[in-house]
Protein backbone atom coordinates (compact mmCIF):
# COMPACT_ATOMS: atom_id res chain seq x y z
CA UNK A 1 0.00 0.00 0.00
CA UNK A 2 1.18 3.52 -0.45
CA UNK A 3 2.07 6.02 2.18
CA UNK A 4 1.32 9.38 1.89
CA UNK A 5 3.14 11.78 3.97
CA UNK A 6 2.30 15.33 3.23
CA UNK A 7 1.41 17.90 0.58
CA UNK A 8 4.98 19.33 -1.19
CA UNK A 9 3.12 21.57 -3.56
CA UNK A 10 -0.40 22.70 -5.04
CA UNK A 11 -0.86 24.18 -8.75
CA UNK A 12 -2.84 26.60 -9.11
CA UNK A 13 -4.43 28.09 -12.29
CA UNK A 14 -4.24 31.48 -12.59
CA UNK A 15 -5.34 34.72 -14.89
CA UNK A 16 -2.18 36.64 -14.21
CA UNK A 17 0.72 35.34 -12.67
CA UNK A 18 1.89 38.47 -11.16
CA UNK A 19 -1.39 39.20 -9.90
CA UNK A 20 -1.55 36.32 -8.02
CA UNK A 21 1.61 36.32 -6.96
CA UNK A 22 0.99 39.97 -5.03
CA UNK A 23 -1.65 39.27 -3.30
CA UNK A 24 -0.44 35.89 -2.26
CA UNK A 25 2.95 37.87 -1.22
CA UNK A 26 1.59 41.01 0.64
CA UNK A 27 -1.60 39.62 1.51
CA UNK A 28 -0.87 36.49 3.16
CA UNK A 29 2.72 37.21 3.43
CA UNK A 30 4.42 34.29 1.22
CA UNK A 31 7.71 34.31 -0.27
CA UNK A 32 7.79 34.46 -4.17
CA UNK A 33 9.62 32.22 -4.91
CA UNK A 34 11.24 31.76 -9.61
CA UNK A 35 12.70 28.74 -10.65
CA UNK A 36 13.08 26.77 -14.03
CA UNK A 37 12.34 28.23 -16.78
CA UNK A 38 10.42 31.77 -15.30
CA UNK A 39 8.06 29.38 -13.83
CA UNK A 40 6.77 31.60 -10.36
CA UNK A 41 5.22 30.17 -7.30
CA UNK A 42 4.75 31.29 -3.68
CA UNK A 43 6.01 29.47 -0.50
CA UNK A 44 5.07 29.22 3.09
CA UNK A 45 6.68 26.50 5.47
CA UNK A 46 7.49 23.70 3.71
CA UNK A 47 4.61 23.60 1.15
CA UNK A 48 4.57 25.86 -2.51
CA UNK A 49 1.71 27.22 -4.38
CA UNK A 50 2.57 26.63 -8.12
CA UNK A 51 1.01 29.59 -10.51
CA UNK A 52 0.29 28.27 -14.10
CA UNK A 53 -0.98 31.14 -16.24
CA UNK A 54 -3.78 30.01 -17.62
CA UNK A 55 -3.18 30.80 -21.21
CA UNK A 56 0.21 29.52 -20.88
CA UNK A 57 -0.14 25.99 -19.15
CA UNK A 58 2.41 23.39 -17.87
CA UNK A 59 1.71 20.13 -19.17
CA UNK A 60 0.48 17.58 -17.91
CA UNK A 61 -1.95 19.12 -16.09
CA UNK A 62 -5.31 18.87 -14.45
CA UNK A 63 -8.27 18.02 -16.89
CA UNK A 64 -10.12 21.35 -16.78
CA UNK A 65 -7.68 23.85 -15.54
CA UNK A 66 -9.15 27.13 -14.53
CA UNK A 67 -8.67 29.91 -12.40
CA UNK A 68 -10.79 30.46 -9.44
CA UNK A 69 -11.82 26.85 -9.11
CA UNK A 70 -10.12 25.65 -6.00
CA UNK A 71 -10.91 26.11 -2.03
CA UNK A 72 -7.33 26.27 -0.26
CA UNK A 73 -7.34 26.10 4.18
CA UNK A 74 -4.68 27.78 5.52
CA UNK A 75 -3.77 27.38 9.41
CA UNK A 76 -2.46 30.49 11.06
CA UNK A 77 -0.19 30.91 14.34
CA UNK A 78 -2.17 34.61 14.10
CA UNK A 79 -4.92 35.52 16.40
CA UNK A 80 -7.81 35.24 13.92
CA UNK A 81 -8.64 38.72 15.39
CA UNK A 82 -5.12 40.17 14.07
CA UNK A 83 -5.62 38.33 10.66
CA UNK A 84 -9.23 40.19 10.66
CA UNK A 85 -7.36 43.83 11.36
CA UNK A 86 -5.00 43.11 8.88
CA UNK A 87 -7.32 41.92 6.06
CA UNK A 88 -9.51 45.24 6.46
CA UNK A 89 -6.21 47.25 6.41
CA UNK A 90 -5.22 45.86 3.07
CA UNK A 91 -8.46 46.39 1.73
CA UNK A 92 -9.52 42.53 1.50
CA UNK A 93 -13.71 41.54 1.81
CA UNK A 94 -14.12 38.98 4.50
CA UNK A 95 -16.79 36.56 2.89
CA UNK A 96 -17.59 34.94 6.18
CA UNK A 97 -16.30 34.83 9.59
CA UNK A 98 -15.25 34.61 11.93
CA UNK A 99 -17.13 30.94 12.02
CA UNK A 100 -16.19 27.63 13.99
CA UNK A 101 -15.18 24.53 11.35
CA UNK A 102 -13.54 21.26 11.78
CA UNK A 103 -9.88 20.88 10.50
CA UNK A 104 -7.87 17.88 9.52
CA UNK A 105 -6.54 17.61 13.79
CA UNK A 106 -9.98 19.01 15.48
CA UNK A 107 -11.62 22.28 16.00
CA UNK A 108 -10.68 25.47 14.12
CA UNK A 109 -11.78 29.36 13.54
CA UNK A 110 -11.43 30.68 10.21
CA UNK A 111 -12.27 33.41 7.77
CA UNK A 112 -13.52 33.25 4.61
CA UNK A 113 -11.96 35.40 1.65
CA UNK A 114 -11.16 35.28 -1.91
CA UNK A 115 -7.92 35.62 -3.97
CA UNK A 116 -7.93 37.70 -7.19
CA UNK A 117 -8.89 34.79 -9.05
CA UNK A 118 -12.36 34.18 -7.42
CA UNK A 119 -10.52 31.11 -5.48
CA UNK A 120 -12.04 30.71 -1.81
CA UNK A 121 -9.17 30.42 1.07
CA UNK A 122 -9.50 29.89 4.21
CA UNK A 123 -7.44 30.95 6.89
CA UNK A 124 -7.93 29.15 10.22
CA UNK A 125 -6.44 28.93 13.42
CA UNK A 126 -6.87 25.82 15.70
CA UNK A 127 -8.70 26.51 18.55
CA UNK A 128 -6.59 24.29 20.58
CA UNK A 129 -2.79 23.69 20.47
CA UNK A 130 -2.62 20.58 18.50
CA UNK A 131 0.73 18.50 17.64
CA UNK A 132 1.61 17.37 14.86
CA UNK A 133 1.20 14.13 13.80
CA UNK A 134 3.43 11.49 12.48
CA UNK A 135 3.37 10.74 9.14
CA UNK A 136 0.34 8.11 9.10
CA UNK A 137 -0.26 5.01 6.53
CA UNK A 138 -2.94 6.33 3.96
CA UNK A 139 -6.63 5.13 4.91
CA UNK A 140 -8.36 6.80 8.20
CA UNK A 141 -6.99 9.85 9.30
CA UNK A 142 -5.67 10.59 12.99
CA UNK A 143 -8.47 13.04 14.56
Amino acid sequence: MISIDRVDHLVLTVADVDRAVDFYERILGMRAVTFAGDRRAVSFGRQTIKLHAASELVEPTATHPVPGSANLCFVTSSAISEVQDQLRACDVRIEEGPVSRIGALGPITSLYLRDPDGNLIEIARYDEPVDEPAAEPAGEPAL
